[in-house]
């Protein structure tokens, strides 16, 4: 399974997020089934880690992925991005065949 990258720039907006949160604190990205084009992305702030849970660190930041949910986003970069239309995090998806104009959604 290819790995997920985590840009410098979503790892510095990490630490800023879990800057207000209990120490452990972690991101955790997982994909479900729904949204407009088939699958989308669920960002939540986790306390605890599952056995089985893919790690993913830089600049310590920590994000989690399931095995399950890893398997929709391999070889995929997370990145935060701030533009004109607002701020989010941006998953850069090779296995996604389509994505939705908001990018929380897509399609293999």
């Amino acid at each position: 399974m290819a790995d997920i990258n985590l840009t410098a720039r979503a790892a510095k907006r990490i630490n800023e997020i879990m800057g207000s949160e209990p120490p452990g604190s972690s991101l955790r990205i997982s994909v479900n089934g729904g949204g407009c084009s088939g699958f989308s992305y669920a960002f939540d702030i986790t306390h605890a880690r599952e056995g089985d849970d893919v790690v993913i660190e830089r600049d310590g930041a920590t994000v989690l992925v399931d095995p399950v949910s890893l398997e929709y986003m391999g070889g995929a970069t997370i990145d935060f991005v701030n533009d004109l239309i607002g701020q989010s995090f941006k998953i850069e998806n090779p296995l996604a065949t389509a994505s939705c104009g908001c990018g929380t959604s897509f399609a293999i």
